[in-house]
């Protein structure tokens, strides 16, 4: 079986683009896929597949499900469990004495190209930082992300990619849920 992660942007903010977890979870079964697990409303889903299926073809199968049934668009990426580890592995900013509220991971759908990845880069919002290596934007905010500029905005409109952000107290969570 293959431990598979699916992140879906946008659901459940707000009183917005509603979902329960337990439909989706339906919605996950009807579609194949076992040992589903979610974590939290936002739209975090462990799951497993025998097939070997391209993650972007799952995104979009699950993209489709998701719109026939509650009849709104919600962009998802999916990953292989590797790649959270590879990512927690990875975090330029996560050191031992880092206060991980600060830490946020943008999910890519895919790699940017490098020179759109290089514009992005050319921009200076500190204190706030980012570094993107491969399908991830690590990010460091001195303050709240919130009131950062490095949103999911900024990275789909400079990368041209589908971008999702989640803290890293989630991104820890999905690791360990994914082991």
């Amino acid at each position: 079986m293959n431990t598979k992660i699916a992140i879906l942007r946008g659901i459940n903010v707000g009183g917005k683009r509603k979902i329960l977890m337990a439909d989706l979870k339906e919605l996950m079964s009807a579609l194949g896929y076992q040992n589903i697990r979610t974590y939290i409303q936002s739209g975090n889903l462990i799951f497993e597949k025998d097939e070997k299926i391209e993650n972007k073809e799952i995104a979009k199968n699950i993209e489709n499900a998701i719109e026939k049934k509650f009849n709104f668009e919600v962009p998802v990426i999916v990953l292989y469990a590797k790649e959270i580890e590879n990512a927690v592995a990875n975090n330029p900013f996560y050191k031992a004495d880092t206060d991980i509220n600060k830490l946020h991971l943008t999910f890519l759908n895919e790699v940017p190209d490098k020179d759109k990845q290089e514009v992005a880069e050319s921009f200076d919002y500190t204190p706030d930082q980012f570094e993107i290596i491969g399908r991830n934007a690590f990010i460091y905010c001195e303050d709240s992300y919130h009131k950062s500029k490095l949103t999911n905005d900024f990275f789909e409109k400079k990368l041209k990619v589908k971008a999702t952000t989640r803290n890293w107290k989630t991104v820890l969570k999905l690791w360990e849920l994914s082991k």
